[in-house]
């Protein structure tokens, strides 16, 4: 074996510092690169409305708060939709001078009085959301007599 002379490792660490910083200057320039790109995504085309059907227990009377059963349709849907009904008011009556502003309409709620939110699979006719209640509030000052045989229509918001 050849003994190294000092000019001999001179150049063995020159050759490896260059092979060092070749190497090193490789990585960095890999590791900083930048770029862009795009893409693109399809928005949904929506679904139809589910549709809230309520029906009242029949024979209201001052005072007598009837039971309201709420369902709801999502037949038209292959989705799950969740829905809170979030209020309900009596929108009209059938009979002039029965006023709209005597009656009560709740939701179905919980235990703490917040309105309940039920999912409705996709495809279902008649899911159940609950029940609440329409009362005619007894006012002795007021002649509610129009009130008699009137259709009331309740109206319902959901989110």
């Amino acid at each position: 074996m050849r003994k190294m002379t000092k000019k001999n490792k001179i150049a063995a660490v020159a050759l490896s510092a260059t092979l060092l910083a070749a190497g090193g200057g490789a990585a960095y320039a890999y590791w900083s690169t930048t770029g862009s790109g795009s893409g693109t995504a399809a928005a949904a085309k929506g679904t139809t409305p589910v549709t809230i059907n309520l029906t009242v227990d029949p024979n209201i009377a001052p005072g007598s708060p009837k039971t309201i059963t709420y369902t709801a349709d999502n037949s038209k849907n292959t989705s799950s939709t969740p829905v809170t009904l979030s209020g309900a008011h009596v929108s009209g009556t059938s009979n002039a001078g029965c006023s709209p502003d005597w009656f009560t309409a709740t939701v179905p709620t919980d235990s703490t009085g917040k309105a309940t939110t039920t999912t409705v699979v996709g495809g279902d006719a008649a899911a159940a959301l609950g029940t609440g209640t329409l009362t005619l509030n007894d006012d002795p000052a007021v002649n509610q007599d129009a009130c008699k045989g009137a259709t009331i229509t309740v109206s319902v918001d959901s989110q």
